[in-house]
């Protein structure tokens, strides 16, 4: 049986500004105030692990521990399956660059390697999300979730972050980067992990 959360306040561990806006959205029907890892000014662990799961734990940990706050992480990317399943875990680490992340390079690079494979069309791939929900105590829960599609080029669209203008989620004929936040928040890789979580720690 999971733990429920109790409280009006929780902590995201991360400092990715677009992870936060959706999260902060997620979280507005509960009644539930959002704070974010830089409001808090906690340094960003190093995520050390080869898995979502693992990499989700670091960050919540970390987060609880150092601020005794109920904290929620995620740990997301992108499989693409022509790829083997690349960049996954190290979505974040193909856009690093000495200037910060630039997902731009990152989806360029990613469309050079398809090409470069001659990989056919469709050239399908899926978005992952693992959430890891960490209290003081070191107790946690796990929630995780995906959104399948495919990729497409050139990149569309201005909403949204990270991989979201190459990825054509199934049914649609839009982009993530294309589509409202209200209908990418609905169907996202995110929001599958949670609804999984407010069933699991708020219903």
């Amino acid at each position: 049986m999971t733990r429920a959360f109790a409280g009006d306040r929780i902590l995201i561990a991360t400092h990715n500004a677009g992870k936060l806006e959706e999260m902060e959205k997620l979280f507005h029907p509960f009644d539930v105030t959002v704070v974010g890892a830089a409001a808090m000014n906690l340094p960003e662990p190093e995520e050390t692990e080869t898995t979502f799961v693992g990499n989700a734990r670091i960050k919540a940990h970390a987060a609880a521990k150092a601020t005794g706050m109920p904290a929620l992480s995620d740990d997301s990317g992108i499989e693409v399956e022509a790829l083997d399943n690349a960049p996954g875990v190290y979505t974040a680490d193909w856009a690093e660059t000495p200037d910060g992340r630039d997902f731009v390079m990152a989806m360029t690079k990613t469309h050079t390697l398809l090409e470069e494979r001659n990989a056919p069309h469709p050239r399908r791939a899926r978005f992952r999300a693992t959430l890891v929900l960490a209290w003081p105590d070191g107790h946690d829960e796990v929630f995780e979730g995906k959104v399948n599609g495919t990729l497409v080029w050139p990149m569309r669209g201005q909403i949204g972050h990270g991989y979201d203008p190459m990825f054509q989620p199934d049914g649609y004929d839009m982009t993530f980067a294309e589509m409202p936040f209200e209908e990418k928040n609905r169907i996202s890789h995110r929001a599958d992990a949670f609804a999984k979580l407010i069933v699991g720690c708020f219903g």
